[in-house]
């Protein structure tokens, strides 16, 4: 590995300290307990951008993080950095995602008064997770805090997540959006398509190695600033085009009722939310259990929810 790569011998270690495996390196471990948890199984069936679509092949949370992780690992492989925290950061980003996407992000955020993505997935693998977190090295919870846009974690792994995560998303989302004809190829910017390809797999090539090849000068991970420049270029142009259209904003305000009106019913009757979770408001509050239990939900299970305290049910 690279004189910058994180070793995980040398990781700031865990909360709780565990006797070392014989088989496994620190950042395999936690690798595979994020990919046994149940919040990793639950992110199939939550929305990436388009709510309930017509169609197998639109991305959810968990294409989405799989994605970032193999993208992640190419760009770490390729600089000799540690594959194995890349890999464990970049399945671990998500786990706190809401249901219905960014549309269940915001209208959760407006009912707590604060909830940010990033934060309830490290809560997740601190806390919820098991009842007692995951007990994950600090090096893997510092990338899963830090892996939004504007964020620098404090490893290069973890900053190789940082880009990977927009790589990923800017590139799937235009695809998804050709697929629900939101966007034609002749949509984009000319310029854009000249310069990044005309292809899924091209734009992610071309974004791919002009990170390695503008890495690892005195120890940064980062792209030219002309690809920064056209990367900010195209994600500005899906914010316009696709993330604020009609098709992908009209269930947007149905997904905020649906949230604010969960979040009044277990505010107001914590009774309503299984044991596991009203065990835990002594400790955490009402209000942040509530998040807990709602962000943990899937698309599915939100409305499943919903419709038991909200629609007459049929009855014999």
């Amino acid at each position: 590995m690279s004189e910058y790569a994180q070793r995980s011998a040398k990781s700031r270690g865990r909360a709780v300290p565990m006797e070392k495996c014989t088989l496994r390196t620190e950042y395999m471990r936690d690798r595979d307990r994020i990919l046994h948890c149940k919040s990793f199984r639950r992110l199939k069936h939550k929305t990436q951008v388009f709510i309930a679509p017509e169609g197998d092949h639109y991305r959810t949370r968990l294409t989405h993080t799989l994605e970032v992780s193999q993208i992640a690992r190419t760009i770490a492989r390729a600089l000799r950095l540690n594959e194995d925290l890349t890999e464990a950061v970049a399945l671990g980003h998500d786990l706190g995602h809401t249901p219905f996407g960014h549309a269940g992000e915001r209208a959760l955020r407006e009912c707590a008064g604060a909830f940010e993505h990033n934060r309830q997935s490290l809560r997740v693998v601190d806390v919820l997770e098991n009842g007692c977190g995951l007990n994950l090295t600090w090096e893997v919870r510092d990338g899963i805090l830090n892996h939004k846009k504007g964020m620098f974690p404090s490893t290069l792994e973890g900053r190789v997540v940082n880009l990977s995560d927009r790589i990923a998303y800017i590139n799937h989302d235009i695809d998804d959006a050709i697929r629900a004809d939101v966007l034609d190829m002749k949509d984009i910017p000319k310029k854009l398509v000249e310069v990044l390809g005309e292809t899924h797999g091209n734009r992610i090539n071309r974004m791919v190695m002009d990170v390695v090849e503008n890495s690892m000068e005195r120890g940064e991970v980062r792209m030219s600033p002309d690809m920064e420049d056209y990367t900010n270029e195209l994600r500005d142009f899906l914010f316009s085009a696709v993330y604020m259209s009609g098709k992908a904003k009209e269930n947007e305000k149905k997904v905020t009722t649906l949230i604010r009106m969960l979040w009044n019913q277990y505010t107001a009757n914590p009774e309503d939310m299984p044991e596991e979770y009203r065990e835990s408001i002594g400790c955490w509050g009402i209000e942040q259990v509530a998040v807990d239990y709602i962000a943990g939900m899937t698309d599915g299970y939100a409305l499943k929810k919903f419709s038991a305290l909200y629609v007459p049910q049929s009855w014999q």
